[in-house]
């Protein structure tokens, strides 16, 4: 279905349902999908109909529900079996993000303790997906606000760039990066936002741009390769971006893109930031070399619209992601506030497992 409202919720549960916005769509149509079963959730996350760390692991918390309300048994052992085949369908879907494998762990721990039938472990998944929607929401509020703490103290307004879309549409509504855009624009301390489009799927022109555009915040759209010209230009304070996922060292995956963006940074002496919840924050690997790093199909990089703009014979290599090294990281901003990479196993003792 079609509908003309342009609020940012790219999950919504409703009627026992889940909607998603179909971000494939945007900006040019607003479509919402409903998603009835766990393999229909497993095919929207796959093909990026959702989209954003935060957001996969909420529609994979839905999705866990989804399948366990179709488990058709009353054999609380072959119910958690089956269970545990669900969460292995919805893992398969996209490597990189950690959030999703929280997300499926936190649920499925949820089915292992909770007592009772199997129609009151599947009630219990619910509420989880549910508690976990609605803490994600106030995380980023808080992650907006915390931000805020550490951006440049300048005497004139501040223009901060991002890269990829880390906004409401790749959270519960809010946003990790672009949440501290909105604390920053809320608290009259934001003159305007560089978009780089981020190249291939176009996700900071297509939904950064967008999600600006709805709220009135002043957004500038350049192409990826414009950065450091605006960097020497001295149009640029900060730069924040969001991640799929931060190890323990403080090394930071993000679209691919931000490793380049984190140098030429460097380069011109301006703090980048991570804004990301505490959820994305993988501890049990040491350094940024250990995170899988998806590769997407090439048609991405070969074909815009039903266009190609190379010739027949052209290899490809289409990596989704890169690592940022912590040592070009300014700080990570979570829920619990912003520290330097290397200081982040302070919060862990906070992280819900």
């Amino acid at each position: 279905m079609t509908s003309q409202s342009t609020q940012v919720s790219p999950v919504i549960w409703k009627e026992d349902r889940v909607y998603l916005i179909d971000q494939n769509r945007l900006p040019s149509e607003y479509t919402v999908v409903e998603i009835s079963c766990c393999e229909d959730m497993a095919e929207a996350i796959k093909t990026m109909i959702v989209r954003g760390a935060p957001a996969i692991g909420i529609a994979a918390a839905y999705g866990i529900y989804l399948g366990a309300r179709e488990i058709e048994t009353t054999d609380r052992d072959q119910f958690l079996t089956k269970l545990e085949a669900i969460g292995e369908l919805l893992a398969a879907t996209r490597p990189t993000a950690v959030n999703l494998f929280w997300a499926i762990s936190r649920m499925l721990k949820t089915a292992r303790q909770t007592s009772g039938s199997v129609e009151q472990v599947q009630q219990a998944l619910l509420e989880m997906a549910k508690t976990i929607h609605a803490e994600d929401l106030q995380t980023c509020k808080d992650i907006g606000d915390k931000g805020l703490e550490v951006l440049p103290k300048t005497p004139e307004k501040l223009t901060l760039l991002t890269h990829c879309n880390a906004g409401g549409l790749a959270t519960a509504g809010y946003g990790t990066a672009l949440g501290v855009v909105r604390s920053a624009w809320r608290d009259g301390r934001l003159a305007r936002v560089f978009a780089d489009e981020t190249r291939p799927r176009l996700q900071g022109a297509k939904l950064t741009t967008w999600e600006c555009v709805q709220e009135g915040i002043p957004v500038t759209l350049i192409s990826d390769n414009m950065a450091a010209h605006c960097m020497k230009q001295g149009l640029i304070h900060a730069v924040v971006v969001g991640a799929d996922r931060i190890t323990a060292n403080g090394d930071a995956a993000n679209k691919i893109g931000t490793y380049s963006l984190a140098i030429v940074a460097k380069a011109h002496n301006i703090p980048f930031f991570v804004a990301a919840p505490l959820s994305t924050i993988d501890f049990a690997l040491s350094n940024g070399d250990l995170i899988p790093i998806e590769e997407r199909d090439p048609v991405e990089l070969y074909q815009v619209g039903n266009t190609r703009i190379c010739p027949v014979g052209v290899e490809f290599y289409n990596p989704a992601f890169d690592v940022t090294p912590a040592e070009l990281i300014t700080a990570i901003i979570t829920e619990y506030g912003a520290v330097p990479p290397g200081e982040l196993k302070q919060f862990q003792a906070k992280q819900l497992v």
